[in-house]
């Protein structure tokens, strides 16, 4: 006869639940590891045990252990990633808004390193929608590029980028030897450029985009879309950009 464990008492070498007790055993599972989080024992950041091993630990099944992390996932406790695990999420960086946008700056005033890596880089002709947005005649030659911005060294903005081509030709050429896009617009003859107007959106990101980002597919990105203008309000550039929205937060500044 194969004799249970009493209410209470832990499974061998697991981690004591109060069963039969009225609260439901993911719910205390979630409510310890969110006291371990504050306590320090996972740091932001931080990687928490596989389901498998958190199973193993109370005792329960994996069921039970995956409906305590939705709900922890849910209140953004944590953060979930596809086929690389669970992690505690980070402090959300406060993303500002203004005339004048650079992330650099933004991600130093809050004491981070910030970073960024081009991914790909192409040339399309503009169909009518972005012509219009990028003042220049359909089918005129546009560089796309996309650029991954980071926050100490964690994903936070994924951007597209439209140049005309026909005045940012050298850009592709530039972003090779350095990723910032305001050094490689600085060295076309545009030191400063500001933003006309911002479009905020949000949806749930594509299965890619979740990937680059690392963030589980059902959370939502944040999404803009702006025109950045030269001194003269000439147009240089169409982004937009996806913000993962469980580390940042974005804040219009007039």
């Amino acid at each position: 006869m194969i004799n249970e464990p009493a209410p209470g008492d832990a499974p061998a070498s697991g981690i004591a639940l109060a069963r039969g007790q009225g609260v439901a055993l993911w719910r205390q599972i979630a409510q310890r590891l969110e006291r371990d989080i504050a306590g320090g024992t996972y740091p932001p950041g931080g990687r928490l045990p596989t389901e498998a091993e958190l199973a193993g630990q109370y005792g329960v099944n994996r069921h039970t252990v995956r409906r305590a992390m939705e709900e922890l996932e849910g209140r953004g406790l944590v953060r979930i990633e596809q086929g690389r695990g669970s992690f505690v999420a980070e402090d959300v960086v406060d993303y500002r808004l203004g005339p004048r946008t650079r992330f650099a700056e933004i991600i130093r005033r809050q004491n981070r390193e910030p970073g960024g890596r081009i991914l790909r880089v192409t040339e399309v002709a503009a169909e009518t929608g972005l012509a219009e947005q990028l003042g220049i005649r359909r089918g005129r030659p546009v560089v796309v590029v996309e650029r991954l911005s980071l926050a100490d060294g964690r994903p936070l903005v994924l951007g597209t980028h439209h140049f005309p081509s026909t005045r940012f030709g050298r850009i592709p050429e530039l972003l090779r030897k350095d990723p910032s896009v305001s050094a490689a617009l600085a060295a076309c003859g545009v030191p400063d450029y500001s933003r006309k107007v911002t479009r905020i959106t949000a949806r749930l990101p594509t299965p890619e985009e979740a990937e680059i980002l690392q963030q589980s597919r059902n959370r939502p990105v944040l999404v803009t879309e702006a025109v950045n203008v030269d001194p003269a309000g000439e147009v240089v550039d169409l982004s937009i950009a996806r913000y993962a929205a469980g580390r940042a937060q974005l804040v219009v500044e007039s």
